[in-house]
């Protein structure tokens, strides 16, 4: 009888439903990053990333297209390892001054047959909102060493620089198009 019980108890533990959870992006250890890279003169990659961003997200595993997610992204927060650069895409490209944040807000979640969420929202950036969609993958979920839950996402896209106006004409034709790529770690609340 005992071990009846206890194996039903334990198929119940096992079996219960994964639910929706609401994160928060960990920037605080280090375990979120937004990347960036750029053709420099049709000659080699320039890579960068954003030091500063804060966001949250809303996940449900059994119902993905429910999901949500606000970004909000300090872009003087720029980075790419040389601060002349750095303080030139301030000043000449980004104009910090004048546009602060850049954001990025969910609209909707399309699940694929190959287990890939088209993420689609508004990004906007140097005061100009478009859409965007942006290929995510799970890369895992689960409990923590510090008593918490997290999981994790990964996802790549890109944009045309002149589409934010933004003049890039200085830099030559290869060095229109922006590639993203997102690792968001969440903690759940």
């Amino acid at each position: 009888m005992k071990k009846t019980i206890f194996a039903l108890a334990m198929s119940t533990v096992f079996t219960l439903p994964a639910y929706a959870a609401d994160y928060v992006i960990d920037t605080q250890k280090a375990h979120a990053f937004i990347d960036f890279r750029i053709q420099h003169l049709g000659f080699s990659w320039m890579s960068g990333r954003f030091n500063d961003f804060e966001g949250t997200f809303s996940y449900d595993p059994e119902n993905p297209e429910a999901s949500k997610i606000d970004v909000k992204i300090d872009v003087a927060s720029v980075d790419t390892n040389f601060a002349e650069r750095d303080k030139h895409l301030r000043e000449q490209f980004l104009e910090t001054a004048e546009f602060p944040d850049a954001r990025f807000t969910s609209t909707n979640f399309e699940q694929q047959a190959d287990g890939t969420l088209l993420m689609k929202g508004d990004f906007t950036l140097h005061g100009v909102t478009r859409p965007m969609i942006i290929p995510v993958e799970k890369v895992g979920e689960g409990d923590d060493p510090w008593g918490g839950y997290r999981v994790g996402f990964q996802g790549e896209t890109s944009f045309i620089i002149e589409d934010y106006d933004i003049d890039v004409s200085k830099l030559g034709p290869s060095s229109q198009e922006v590639f993203l790529i997102l690792s968001i770690e969440g903690i759940r609340q």
